[in-house]
C-alpha cells in the first residue's frame, strides 16, 4: 500500500501532465480568497493554515488562495489538478509546508511557468529530524515557525510592493501580538500540563504538546503507522490499548480527519476507560484564524490534562 505522502505526490504528478485548457472541466480544487487589492499581489498557500497567516500579513493589498481548505477533508487524499496549476502560475508567492506534506505544489511549479518567490515552511523553522528518526512536518503546530513563516512572508511582500511595505510591517506586528499572547498562555499552561501523560493517533499535535510538556507515551510504530496507512502490529496495537485501560495517560489527542478501524479502537477504548478525547484538526476550522484556532487548541489539551 502506498503512504498518504506517497499517494499525494503520485496523483499530483499526474495532475500536473494536464493540459491547462482542461480547466473548466470537472475542476475541483477547493480555494478561500480575500479580497483583490489594487497591487496585483497574489499570494498562493498549500493549506488554508498558511493562507490564514498570509492574509494577517498580507490584509487588504494581496489576494490570497489556499488550496486546501475543506475542513472536513483528508488533505493527504488531495489530488491537485489544473486550476491548482493554473493558480500557481500566476502567483507572486507560493508559501508550501514542505517536508514532504505537500509535494504536489513543487511538482506542479515546475511544471507551469510559474516566478513566485517559494516559502518553505519546513525550510524556514530550522527543524530537523532527530538521528534515526522522521522529521515531524506538522510544524504549524509550533507557534515560533508560524511567527518565522509570517515574517518570510512580510519580508518578501515589502520587496515585491514597496509602497505597501508599511502596511505589512504593521500588519505584521498585529499579527505577532497575537502570537505573543498565545505563547504567553502556552508557558502558563505549561505549570499544569507538565509531565502529563498524552497518547496521539498522529504526530499532528507534536510541538504543541512538547511546548506544554506533555509527555507522549503512543508507541512510536503505532502512530508512525497510522500517518503511513500501513496496518499496527498486533503487539503495538494492544500496549496502545493498555495506555487506557491502564489509565498511564490523561488524555487522547487525536486527528479527527483521518480515521479508520485501528484509530476508532484506540478512541473506543479512551472513551470507555474515561480518558479524555481532544480532536484536532490540520486545515483551519470554518470561521476561524490561525490564533483563535491554535489558542482553542490550548484550551482543549490544557482542560484535558488538569480534569480530575
Amino acid at each position: 500500500m502506498l503512504s498518504r505522502r506517497s499517494t499525494l505526490a503520485l496523483t499530483s504528478a499526474l495532475a500536473a501532465t494536464v493540459a491547462l485548457g482542461a480547466c473548466g472541466s470537472g475542476d475541483s480544487t477547493s480555494a478561500a480568497a480575500s479580497s483583490a487589492a489594487g497591487t496585483g499581489l497574489s499570494i498562493v498557500t498549500s493549506t488554508n493554515v498558511w493562507g490564514s497567516v498570509a492574509s494577517a500579513v498580507a490584509g487588504d493589498d494581496a489576494t490570497v488562495t489556499s488550496i486546501i481548505s475543506d475542513p472536513n477533508a483528508d488533505p493527504h487524499s488531495y489530488e491537485a489538478n489544473t486550476r491548482t496549476q493554473l493558480e500557481l502560475s500566476k502567483a507572486t508567492v507560493v508559501v508550501e509546508n514542505g517536508g514532504g506534506y505537500d509535494d504536489f505544489v513543487d511538482t506542479m511549479l515546475k511544471a507551469s511557468s510559474a516566478k513566485a518567490t517559494v516559502l518553505n515552511a519546513v525550510d524556514i523553522s530550522g527543524k530537523q529530524a532527530a538521528a534515526g528518526g522522521e522529521l515531524n512536518e506538522h510544524v504549524w503546530y509550533d507557534v515560533e515557525t508560524v511567527r518565522k513563516v509570517a515574517r518570510e512572508i512580510e519580508a518578501t511582500l515589502a520587496k515585491a510592493s514597496p509602497d505597501d511595505a508599511t502596511a505589512f510591517e504593521t500588519n505584521l506586528k498585529t499579527f505577532e501580538g497575537g502570537l505573543d499572547t498565545l505563547e504567553q498562555k502556552i508557558a502558563t499552561d505549561r505549570a499544569t500540563t507538565q509531565g502529563k501523560g498524552v497518547a496521539i493517533t498522529e504526530p499532528v499535535p507534536g510541538y504543541l504538546l512538547q511546548a506544554l510538556g506533555a509527555e507522549n507515551k503512543t508507541p512510536e510504530k503505532f502512530s508512525e503507522a497510522i500517518e503511513e496507512e500501513t496496518d499496527v502490529p498486533v503487539d503495538v496495537l494492544q500496549e496502545t490499548l493498555a495506555l487506557f485501560s491502564g489509565h498511564q495517560v490523561q488524555a487522547l489527542v487525536y486527528n479527527e480527519q483521518t480515521t479508520g478501524p485501528q484509530t476508532e479502537k484506540v478512541l473506543d477504548a479512551a472513551k470507555s476507560n474515561g480518558i479524555a478525547v481532544v480532536p484536532v484538526t490540520e486545515t483551519l476550522p470554518e470561521g476561524k484564524d490561525y490564533t483563535t484556532w491554535m489558542t482553542g487548541n490550548v484550551d482543549a489539551i490544557t482542560a484535558a490534562l488538569t480534569q480530575k
